[in-house]
């Protein structure tokens, strides 16, 4: 399920197991779903005759969830994220690298937040 959601946004989302596991158990208990094949740690799901009524009877809010998902793909193929994921990760190795040295203090972190705000209020001010 969580390959599935990550497909159908193109990767713009991905949900934790922490969200999709609950969730499954929920649907599960309330009947909407049944193990159809169980292969140790995986389980396979599939809809039950209720559970099928019922997103027939949440259309709207089925239509609502995988538009949402279809923006997400369409937005991530307009946008190559590719280079702003490396530049974070950069970031990230730069600030952790600073505050792990030993002379790193309070007015370290406070610069370092400053300047990362700094960034965040220039980025916001970008006009396309």
């Amino acid at each position: 399920m969580i390959r599935e959601i990550e497909a159908r946004s193109h990767g713009g989302y991905s949900p934790s197991p922490g969200v999709v596991y609950p969730a499954l158990t929920f649907m599960e208990e309330a009947g909407l779903i049944a193990v159809a094949a169980d292969e140790g740690a995986r389980k396979s799901y599939a809809a039950t005759g209720e559970g099928e009524g019922h997103v027939a009877a949440h259309a709207d809010e089925v239509a609502a969830v995988e538009a949402r998902l279809a923006a997400l793909a369409e937005m991530r193929e307009r946008t190559d994220a590719a280079p702003v994921k490396r530049a974070m990760q950069n970031l990230k190795t730069a600030i952790f690298d600073r505050l792990s040295q030993e002379n790193a203090g309070r007015d370290t972190v406070l610069q370092v937040a400053d300047l990362i705000d700094q960034a965040a209020r220039q980025i916001e001010r970008i006009e396309t």
